[in-house]
């Protein structure tokens, strides 16, 4: 009999996990505050629960994917939250991009009652964990982690233990820092080289055949010529990383001008309506483009 899985969050990041662990064999209960998200769901199969602390009750190891620490602490600990229904020995496994003390600080609280609360945080969009091909940092007992290798390994080939709570959702910021200025320089680049009259689409392979090729080139290039588009990883949600990126700067003494530049740029683009667009829509600051 396949093992049910728990399931907490169905936007783009959630529904991707879904189809992954149910290809794996594994059964979802799921739940998610907007009933909508259920609908592109049905071919998995997904038995709905009527709140954090249902799901609680009818598994053992339960997924968070969540926008945010906010709805993470509100979704464990209020009274029909994750906490309500668990048992000792339960595992939480928070995919969500998250204040890291914040995150270390729950997993303690849980702990308490006997619970695990692992910080897994993701490297990869949706469309790469459709793919199998996203990346798994992960914080908390070490023991406890390695037993969710069989979860981790349905959408992530390359799974690092980085050390307690908290290191995980840390390690995630370093990533998310490098990959979107990686992603910022390559829209500045391609917006002066259309504004110039360089042919875009002929500027991206020359970009990706030279020393300045990254890896971003091949996931939004092209989505970027495009101007955005449907999402894969929405902008307002870099800028949140941002944020929670400096805050990391200002608690460790560390500058980080760069990524001050960044949060400001991001904050115009959500401000001229690409806040819900795939964070390749960056490129329409740089255009002088509104949505």
């Amino acid at each position: 009999m396949a093992e049910k899985i728990g399931l907490i969050g169905l936007g783009l990041v959630g529904s991707a996990l879904a189809e992954r662990l149910t290809a794996a064999g594994f059964a979802l209960v799921g739940y998610d505050v907007d009933a909508n998200r259920y609908d592109g769901l049905a071919a998995f199969n997904l038995e709905r629960a009527g709140s954090p602390c249902e799901v609680a009750k009818r598994v053992k190891r339960i997924v968070l994917s969540l926008p945010n620490s906010t709805l993470v602490e509100a979704v464990v600990t209020e009274p029909n939250g994750v906490m309500c229904g668990a048992e000792r020995g339960s595992v939480v496994i928070d995919t969500t991009t998250a204040h890291p003390v914040r995150s270390a600080e729950l997993a303690e609280r849980v702990r308490r009652r006997g619970v695990y609360f692992v910080d897994a945080t993701i490297s990869g969009s949706s469309r790469q964990i459709r793919d199998a091909q996203a990346m798994v940092m992960a914080g908390g007992d070490k023991q406890i982690v390695e037993a969710q290798r069989d979860i981790f390994k349905t959408f992530a080939p390359k799974v690092f233990y980085m050390g307690a709570n908290g290191k995980g959702a840390e390690t995630k910021l370093l990533v998310n820092l490098v990959l979107g200025l990686n992603r910022l320089a390559l829209a500045e680049g391609l917006a002066l080289g259309i504004r110039a009259g360089v042919a875009p689409e002929v500027l991206l392979e020359v970009l990706k055949s030279s020393a300045a090729y990254s890896q971003i080139m091949d996931t939004k290039g092209a989505k970027m010529i495009a101007g955005g588009g449907a999402p894969e990883a929405r902008l307002r949600q870099h800028l949140k990383d941002v944020g929670l990126i400096l805050e990391m700067g200002e608690r460790v003494n560390a500058r980080l001008p760069v990524s001050g530049l960044h949060a400001k740029l991001l904050q115009e683009a959500v401000e001229s309506g690409f806040g819900d667009q795939d964070n390749s829509a960056i490129i329409n600051v740089f255009l002088g483009k509104r949505s």
